[in-house]
């Protein structure tokens, strides 16, 4: 491992923003001013930006992610991790998708407001509203604005069906609130797992949860009725695909009632960001960890097309495909979530037409 790695960060560098006129560069002279001066390059600070959007929920536009509509309180995303699509979005918001996405952290405190207001229109139907399906909603941020916990309260208020998708063990937090829910049938949690070795999290995932956290989690949430699908997303190959047996017994042992996953691709300037980071992190396995990835994607880094970009394709993606079907079939036959509830909400909204 390099001496240069940047600690508690996945990125290890700053990209170029592609929408940006102007690229901003370190210069050999102001790194040997600052070490001259004993001062700090780089602070390595979280800087946190309250923005005030005007609508919060998003339709999902791409048929292979499983959700119609997400809300994200938080753009950019603390946990660093390296692999993570979201990244790119950072850009739309005229930061990099680097070190700025985990360093500067935008929140929308009205989100609550906004999401009351388009569940109560006249228009909505009551389709699950999924938190994230960008950036985590349980991130460090959160333990201090409990923005997430607030649209909860929210989505319980109206007993609307919701989905969360998160990587931290601050949803137990909001125990309280989940039980409530799940007596309705109108809550299901996806906790992303990708490994069972602290040391391969701390690499990939630097201000996560930890695995022993996570996998509390599962066990918590399963014994209080809260249904609970595992992600191994993504896996990695030669990183952490051969996990996917153990990691699959582990998880359905503590009550979780499936597990999905998705093959890692680094799309956008995430190939930049991620190649980095193998090279400090792990030299010794870079060359190789890289051009399996790329054999699942015909070549490329990356794969853009529906469907195909999630599975992956080639020999290395169907043994993952393989593995993971004799681990489900193993550990996890018959065990079912049932489709979340609309009519508790429907009925709230629309109290009149249970008359007919």
């Amino acid at each position: 491992m390099s001496d240069t790695i940047l600690k508690g960060r996945g990125a290890q560098k700053n990209v170029h923003n592609r929408f940006s006129e102007n690229q901003h560069e370190v210069l050999n002279e102001y790194l040997n001013f600052c070490e001259a001066e004993g001062e700090e390059a780089d602070k390595n600070k979280t800087k946190y930006i309250e923005i005030f959007p005007k609508t919060f929920v998003n339709k999902v536009n791409s048929p292979d992610v499983g959700m119609g509509f997400s809300a994200n309180p938080y753009q950019g995303c603390e946990h660093g991790c390296v692999y993570c699509y979201a990244r790119n979005s950072h850009e739309y918001w005229g930061y990099g998708a680097g070190l700025d996405f985990e360093r500067k952290i935008l929140f929308k405190r009205n989100a609550p407001q906004l999401l009351e207001e388009k569940i109560t229109s006249k228009n909505w139907e009551g389709e699950t509203i999924v938190f994230s399906g960008n950036t985590d909603c349980y991130q460090p941020l959160e333990r201090k604005m409990e923005i997430t916990r607030k649209c909860l309260e929210v989505m319980s208020k109206w007993k609307h069906p919701t989905g969360i998708i998160t990587k931290n063990s601050l949803i137990l937090r909001d125990l309280d609130i989940l039980k409530e829910m799940a007596k309705l049938n109108i809550i299901s949690v996806n906790l992303s797992i990708t490994s069972l070795s602290e040391d391969t999290r701390r690499l990939l995932e630097p201000r996560t949860a930890s695995i022993k956290q996570r996998l509390k989690t599962v066990e918590i949430l399963s014994a209080n009725g809260i249904p609970v699908r595992v992600m191994m997303a993504p896996i990695i190959p030669s990183l952490n695909s051969h996990e996917i047996l153990p990691l699959v017994k582990k998880v359905a042992e503590l009550g979780a009632k499936d597990v999905s996953y998705t093959i890692v691709r680094l799309n956008g300037q995430i190939a930049e960001i991620f190649t980095d980071w193998a090279h400090k992190t792990i030299p010794d396995k870079a060359e190789r960890i890289l051009n399996q990835i790329a054999e699942c994607h015909g070549g490329n880094l990356n794969d853009s097309n529906w469907g195909r970009r999630i599975r992956g394709e080639g020999t290395i993606s169907e043994q993952i495909k393989n593995t993971m079907a004799i681990a489900k079939k193993r550990y996890l036959i018959n065990r079912v979530a049932a489709p979340l509830d609309t009519s508790h909400f429907l009925q709230l909204k629309n109290p009149q037409t249970t008359l007919f």
